[in-house]
């Protein structure tokens, strides 16, 4: 798997990583038109710790998503990436139809496990599996208001991603553009990098599909 050539945007780096911090802030502010994908993430304390990256976007899938919404029926492929660029994580939705799947790979390429949609009405609810075993799962508690509980295979609640959180200050970020990350413990793999590809899939891969359930 090819690194990224360039470093992530940001004048502070965190000497923590995407992988250890227990707070994650996912920027999501969007562009006036959105092309590509590309969100930062920052730690609890507005270090950045990396990015999320939309690769592989050719001038016809640009075109497409400018002019239509069949981009989100397409294959996208996300990079993440720390502050020098090297990617930690790669997150490939194949085409799509109804639900989505995710696979996730680590730098080389190897795969780590797969996120998958389970259902299409109601709250959503996402597997997390690895070698075709379940090991946790990400679920939808309200669609709209971005409240989500990633839980492993016993039914333990292992994080949780919401708009807001009382514990950052809130001149540092507004919930308009961005949304957390909390992760209660340490977690082994392959769950730990499971947990973090779902957070970060959440809007990039996952959420920009299924506006309307709830």
């Amino acid at each position: 798997m090819e690194e990224n050539e360039n470093t992530a945007a940001g004048e502070s780096s965190s000497t923590g990583s995407i992988f250890t911090e227990p707070v994650l802030v996912v920027n999501q502010k969007t562009k006036l038109i959105e092309l590509t994908n590309e969100y930062a993430i920052y730690d609890q304390n507005a270090r950045q710790l990396g990015a999320v990256r939309q690769v592989g976007q050719s001038a016809l899938r640009k075109i497409l998503r400018l002019l239509s919404s069949l981009d989100q029926f397409m294959s996208h492929t996300l990079h993440v990436v720390d502050m020098t660029g090297t990617t930690q994580l790669v997150l490939v939705r194949p085409a799509k139809f109804i639900k989505s799947r995710v696979i996730v790979q680590n730098s080389s390429g190897a795969t780590i496990g797969e996120i998958t949609q389970r259902n299409a009405i109601g709250k959503i609810h996402f597997g997390l599996s690895a070698g075709g075993t379940e090991v946790g799962s990400l679920n939808a508690e309200n669609w709209r208001a971005w409240n989500f509980n990633i839980q492993d295979v016993q039914g333990t609640e292992v994080a949780r991603i919401t708009k807001t959180w009382e514990g950052l200050a809130k001149t540092m970020f507004t919930t308009a553009d961005n949304y957390v990350v909390q992760i209660h413990r340490p977690l082994e793999e392959p769950l730990r990098s499971l947990v973090v590809a779902a957070a970060l899939a959440v809007d990039t891969a996952l959420k920009q599909d299924a506006r309307g359930f709830n």
